[in-house]
């Protein structure tokens, strides 16, 4: 994509949803860090549904240290690898008293010492609750990166230096929520709903679904 594209690409998705937030549901940055945490192969829904009990109990490091690993584990048992995951929230937990005075700081550095805390998900919590201009490279903003021509990469690394080093302003701070939304509900990984994207005449995917399945309905792209 040319620097005016990709201007466009952003303008559209932003004109679309003009304030992206992530759909995980927190009230302070340290739910947000064990949300995000737990997140891990897992969808936001499925961490939703187990977070709602455990957070109306739980607020802070010393009351997750309170519940203990078997409690966080009774409200987390539904979320995949629930056991490491348990684990690593009481860990981080305690890092957090015992290091930062219970409160989750604000750079990557500090953040990414957490157990269970990588560079993915220390750039949600710069983003979202920091307003730090952070792209987190999950699967979906991988896959659309990629497909669209966007920000082509090997590796979720790479995908992210592309990121920031082509992503425009005024779009910088709500990009990686655009990308993930558009990758979730339109640019999907088995079949792009190419025939109601915004954007399909940006993208460089060969293979676009320009009609949506049906019978005998099975329009492609050139391949």
């Amino acid at each position: 994509m040319t620097k005016d594209q990709i201007f466009e690409f952003f303008r559209r998705l932003a004109e679309d949803n003009p304030s992206p937030e992530t759909e995980l549901e927190y009230g302070n940055a340290y739910q947000l860090v064990v949300a995000v945490a737990l997140s891990a192969q897992a969808t936001d829904v499925g961490v939703n549904k187990a977070t709602r009990a455990l957070f109306r109990e739980v607020e802070t490091p010393e009351q997750m240290l309170s519940l203990g690993e078997d409690g966080l584990k009774e409200h987390i048992k539904t979320i995949g690898l629930f056991n490491s995951k348990a684990k690593n929230v009481i860990a981080l937990s305690q890092l957090l008293v015992d290091e930062y005075d219970s409160k989750v700081p604000d750079t990557r550095e500090d953040l990414v010492r957490l157990p269970g805390v990588g560079r993915k998900t220390a750039n949600v919590v710069l983003n979202c609750w920091f307003g730090q201009e952070t792209f987190a490279v999950d699967t979906h903003i991988f896959r659309v990166g990629n497909r669209t021509g966007l920000a082509k990469g090997k590796t979720p690394e790479q995908v992210e230096a592309k990121l920031e080093q082509r992503v425009p302003q005024p779009f910088r701070l709500g990009a990686h929520h655009w990308l993930i939304l558009h990758g979730r509900y339109v640019c999907k990984a088995r079949t792009p709903e190419c025939w109601r994207c915004t954007v399909v005449d940006l993208c460089s995917y060969r293979k676009k679904v320009l009609e949506k399945p049906g019978r005998g309905n099975t329009k492609t792209g050139p391949g």
